[in-house]
């Protein structure tokens, strides 16, 4: 186990739940099922951090509790190991590259309460409780790849190759592609 993963695992909720709100700016509920389901993770996995795409997060939101993934895990875009499938729901697939192990939690209905209520719930709950392990629903993602640089004829600037389209013989980026739709 490397020192970011020891360090991780003997964290109390308190310390996770600052190292977040450092990172996102401020402390919600959103933020709060993100920590809760990090914590789930560095459980099932043992070790949770990410130094490179040995693990990885597909979101199916992009609210408040991915940032705590970004803090906790080191799940991010730029890595290419934090994926965006947006469904609109609060469900995070998470797979361990070395091994191939992978689930994914989604969380389960708030029980009724008040608004401070609910924030309890969600500070104080066993995550065992706020979260449905089911499996996760691909195999793991490809690990990301860095493309050639085109320019598009139309504006001039340069982006990945794989955001390419040909339009009358020529490059051009995604901003400037007129698609032909006839109007529909």
């Amino acid at each position: 186990m490397n020192k970011r993963n020891e360090q991780l695992q003997t964290m109390s909720f308190e310390q996770l739940h600052a190292r977040s709100v450092e990172f996102h700016g401020h402390s919600c509920p959103g933020l709060i099922i993100g920590i809760k389901a990090a914590m789930y993770v560095m459980e099932l996995f043992h070790e949770a951090f990410s130094e490179d795409e040995e693990l990885v997060c597909v979101a199916e939101n992009d609210a408040c509790g991915v940032d705590a993934i970004q803090a906790l895990l080191s799940c991010t875009v730029g890595k290419g190991n934090l994926i965006f499938n947006l469904q609109g729901k609060n469900a995070f697939s998470f797979y361990r590259r070395p091994d191939g192990k992978s689930f994914r939690l989604v969380l389960r209905p708030t029980p009724e309460k008040t608004k401070d209520e609910r924030l309890a719930w969600l500070m104080d709950g066993d995550y065992h409780e706020m979260f449905d392990v089911k499996e996760a629903p691909e195999p793991v993602p490809e690990e990301a790849r860095i493309f050639k640089t085109v320019t598009c004829s139309v504006c001039g600037e340069r982006f990945a190759e794989s955001f390419a389209h040909l339009q009358n013989g020529e490059i051009v980026c995604s901003a400037c592609y007129r698609p032909y739709t006839r109007g529909l």
